[in-house]
């Protein structure tokens, strides 16, 4: 008994540090020509990769959706169900997908979760923004967005070992 109530605490810890980091990272940009690029997906592979896919759900999409809130609200529930089923798919590929190859099913589920997230913003965008014109101007930058967050995610779980180092605890 008392070893889970200390995995749940852990658990909730973690959700919620991973949580308030994407806040953050989602509450800012780094202005590049023509746009901005947010950091909030390396957050997001990185705690998806990590965490269960209850915790990843939480910490993608309802900490977008929390940053989107605060700073930029209209898109905020394309934040929540992209970013949520983006966390979600990494999760289960990466704890489900290949359990004797993990880095290889956490590399699909960052690849399946860049596609989920590419596809849809623009989706969202056309429809919030009604112009699809919008979508594929800010496409580029949504494709830098998911390829730096799914490459930081891996180099900071699998190379950095962060994974196994929270993993224990969890």
């Amino acid at each position: 008994m008392k070893n889970q109530k200390k995995r749940s605490t852990y658990w909730l810890c973690y959700t919620a540090i991973f949580m308030a980091l994407n806040v953050v990272m989602s509450s800012f940009g780094i202005p590049v020509p023509g746009g901005h690029l947010y950091l909030n997906d390396v957050v997001i592979c990185t705690a998806a990769i990590i965490l269960d896919p209850l915790a990843a759900f939480c910490v993608g999409g309802i900490g977008a959706f929390l940053g989107d809130l605060l700073f930029y609200p209209l898109p905020m529930f394309v934040s929540l169900a992209t970013h949520g089923l983006q966390a979600v798919v990494i999760s289960l590929c990466s704890r489900c997908l290949m359990k004797d190859r993990p880095v290889l099913a956490s590399g699909i589920g960052v690849a399946l979760g860049a596609v989920i997230m590419v596809v849809g913003y623009s989706l969202g965008r056309a429809f919030i923004y009604s112009t699809p014109e919008y979508a594929l101007l800010k496409l580029p930058f949504q494709i830098l967005q998911a390829v730096v967050g799914a490459v930081a995610g891996m180099i900071i779980c699998w190379k950095f070992k962060h994974r196994d180092a929270i993993g224990k605890n969890l």
